[in-house]
């Protein structure tokens, strides 16, 4: 089987969150935002991980160094744009044959499915694999321009496209997979010549195709990937895990008596016939036996209810 490795970037400021504390150490589901990430790493069965950071984040990585360790950290100094910090990892992974994800230390959403259809493409001969979707609002993502044969073609970040392009909806997620060799090579080609004066990650399609590369769109939700840059989106990707895990709950047989009330964590365990009356609380670490009835107003922590 071919190796895999994951690159995550998680050199971002996050600014917009107003926090002393780091955007990707904010938690969703009780975890932490980036450990989402190396968690679907790993359910992706990649066997190296890099978090790419920058060299003042001090919480991050220290927080790495507990989860992985020192040896899955690269720093990006200075930050010169998505290309850059794909490249600043470049060394973590010198000598690793096989086949790299770019993840995303403010992205918790996504799907291991999602990963595994990527690496699929890689297989059925893509050079590429790009996630996207189909945004309501496409905004300021980049879009995704396609040929006939509805192979990938380009991806054109906002700031530089045209009208036509801007009518897209199909956009990138920034999620990407490919030969980690190749994807170095493709990165060693890439310019700054665009309207932000970066180094694009996405230029790599371009330059792929160029030279008879096939580049691959795999599709999900919008709410897969939503990326968190600020406190409201913060709420909105909480809001998505809770309504993922309130459905995934009650379709293996849990009663929610008032779903949109019950809140629970990354790794919350309830088996079937146990029923949630309203207004309930789920802290990490808690499993609840068969036969339960939680009643209203409780809060749970490392805890374990045994059955009935």
């Amino acid at each position: 089987m071919t190796k895999r490795a994951a690159i995550i970037l998680a050199a971002g400021q996050g600014t917009r969150m107003r926090s002393d504390l780091p955007k990707v150490l904010h938690p969703v589901g009780g975890r932490a935002m980036l450990d989402w990430s190396i968690a679907l790493a790993q359910d992706a069965g990649c066997e190296r991980i890099v978090v790419v950071a920058s060299p003042n984040a001090d919480a991050v990585t220290e927080h790495v160094k507990s989860v992985l360790d020192a040896e899955s950290l690269a720093f990006q100094d200075p930050p010169l744009g998505t290309g850059h910090a794909v490249q600043s990892a470049a060394s973590a992974l010198q000598g690793f044959e096989g086949e790299a994800v770019i993840l995303y230390g403010d992205t918790p959403l996504i799907q291991t499915a999602a990963i595994e259809s990527l690496f699929e493409e890689l297989k059925d001969g893509a050079e590429l694999g790009v996630l996207g979707f189909e945004a309501a609002d496409p905004g300021s993502y980049g879009r995704l321009i396609t040929d006939a044969a509805g192979d990938l073609t380009e991806i054109v970040e906002a700031k530089d496209a045209n009208e036509d392009q801007l009518a897209i909806r199909l956009c990138n997620s920034g999620v990407m997979a490919g030969d980690a060799r190749r994807m170095f090579e493709l990165l060693d080609r890439v310019t700054n010549d665009n309207a932000k004066g970066e180094y694009y990650l996405t230029d790599i399609v371009g330059i792929s195709r160029a030279s008879g590369g096939r580049c691959a769109i795999v599709r999900c939700d919008e709410a897969d990937v939503l990326g968190v840059n600020s406190r409201i989106e913060l709420a909105e990707a909480e809001a998505a895990f809770q309504n993922r895990k309130r459905q995934t709950l009650m379709a293996s047989g849990v009663t929610l008596t008032a779903p949109e009330t019950v809140f629970f964590a990354f790794d919350t365990e309830i088996v079937q016939d146990v029923t949630i009356e309203p207004h309930v609380f789920f802290g990490p670490g808690v499993k609840v036996g068969r036969g339960c009835r939680i009643r209203s107003f409780c809060h749970f922590e490392q805890a374990h209810i045994g059955a009935d």
